[in-house]
């Protein structure tokens, strides 16, 4: 899709780098060092070839999100947009993009986590209408050995 200055596609793992930097590149942003190195893109994008998207503006990137699903349910993770190209429309072409890519694969309902200190993300998720869940709780788990042997104890 082709906007005013700027084009949405399909993310790549040829992106990696370029998606690094801009995440980098955004004051706040937080990262996971096994799910967000270039190992653990390449197995979400394999998993979930096609809901993926960054928004360039010529060659250079300028906004991204991972999406992927479960068959059942989605999540945008990562969404962002430099911040010097922000209220330009260039977030709400991603998600749309990620919307559209999602529906393809039957897939009827998004989730996301935004982080209570993101005020902007926050401001932007209920301008634009998504509902914030007060009636559960999140709970996470990370995947090590200490971690598992403790929890098995």
């Amino acid at each position: 899709m082709a906007y005013e200055d700027y084009t949405i596609r399909p993310m790549t793992l040829e992106d990696y780098d370029k998606v690094y930097n801009l995440w980098m590149g955004i004051h706040g942003f937080g990262i996971r060092s096994v799910d967000d190195s270039y190992e653990g893109v390449e197995r979400f994008l394999k998993r979930n070839p096609s809901c993926s998207v960054v928004a360039l503006h010529g060659e250079e990137i300028v906004g991204s999100i991972l999406a992927g699903h479960d068959g059942r349910t989605a999540c945008l993770y990562h969404v962002c947009v430099r911040e010097d190209f922000r209220k330009k429309g260039i977030g709400k072409a991603m998600v749309t993009a990620c919307m559209r890519a999602l529906q393809e694969e039957h897939v009827s309902k998004i989730s996301l986590v935004a982080f209570q200190n993101n005020i902007i993300g926050n401001e932007f998720w209920n301008a634009e209408g998504w509902t914030k869940r007060t009636d559960v709780n999140k709970y996470e788990f990370i995947l090590n050995e200490d971690n598992i042997t403790r929890f098995n104890a």
